[in-house]
């Protein structure tokens, strides 16, 4: 809930040295509070998506606002990391050790793809950005199976499908430093699918579920929109995708 951004990351630090001290508290709170707003800057603006003003890369604003639509996804990822652990309070302690460490590099992503953007002239703010991550994460607290599939596995997992063709276009302007960060993440972003992917199936395993059946249905009733390609099989087969969900997609990729 804290929507300062230098004590929101050194909280988080905070979190992290509990936890390497074996200090971090695992007591179940008395009461799991519903946040349909987690904690941020009064900026940016946060508007529909079809209402984001639509800029070309090739303009010094353009450029800023990718790496500023970046960046708010990296803020978002860190809150929905931190969601996760606070949340779903009966899971193994590995759980909890695999979501504190994906919310440790969104915040470390944050604090990298913000000094960029510092250095291109604007800082976090500047641009309006949509809310579709938390809102998805908002309707997604009443089930982790269904948080799992839709928001690692599915809206996080797009990030590997876009991130490439944006590599393409920051090198195709000379944003070397751009290339280098978004390498970083694509890397990074694999694992994070891939932790959503373990405890997807662990979910599964445990309720004695089908995992591509449950995926798909997950996807028919909670998705808003098409799941459209193309898509980056070969990342998202490092992330764990099954052969089955691979050929699905490939299936809407086509169509």
């Amino acid at each position: 809930m804290e929507s300062d951004l230098g004590e929101k990351v050194r909280q988080l630090a905070l979190l992290q040295q509990w936890w390497t001290e074996d200090t971090f508290d695992f007591e179940p709170t008395s009461e799991i509070h519903k946040v349909p707003d987690a904690g941020r800057p009064e900026k940016p603006e946060l508007v529909p998506p079809r209402e984001l003003p639509k800029r070309r890369l090739g303009s010094k604003e353009g450029h800023a606002a990718l790496m500023h639509s970046i960046l708010h996804i990296e803020f978002n990822a860190v809150n929905l990391a931190l969601d996760a652990i606070y949340r779903f309070q009966d899971m193994p302690r590995e759980y909890y050790r695999d979501w504190l460490g994906v919310a440790g590099e969104e915040s470390y992503h944050f604090q990298m793809v913000r000094e960029h953007l510092y250095h291109l002239g604007y800082e976090y703010g500047d641009f309006p950005a949509h809310n579709g991550l938390w809102v998805t994460t908002y309707e997604t607290d009443h089930d982790l199976l269904v948080r799992m599939a839709l928001v690692p596995r599915t809206l996080e997992a797009r990030g590997l499908d876009v991130t490439p063709p944006m590599i393409q276009k920051l090198r195709a302007v000379g944003d070397k430093r751009g290339v280098e960060i978004l390498k970083i993440l694509l890397r990074d972003e694999i694992g994070h699918v891939e932790v959503g992917t373990r405890w997807f199936r662990y979910l599964c395993a445990e309720r004695s579920l089908n995992p591509f059946e449950t995926f798909t249905q997950v996807i028919d009733d909670y998705f808003h929109g098409d799941l459209r390609g193309p898509f980056n099989f070969e990342a998202r087969q490092e992330a764990g995708f099954s052969d089955d969900e691979i050929a699905w997609l490939k299936t809407l990729e086509s169509a």
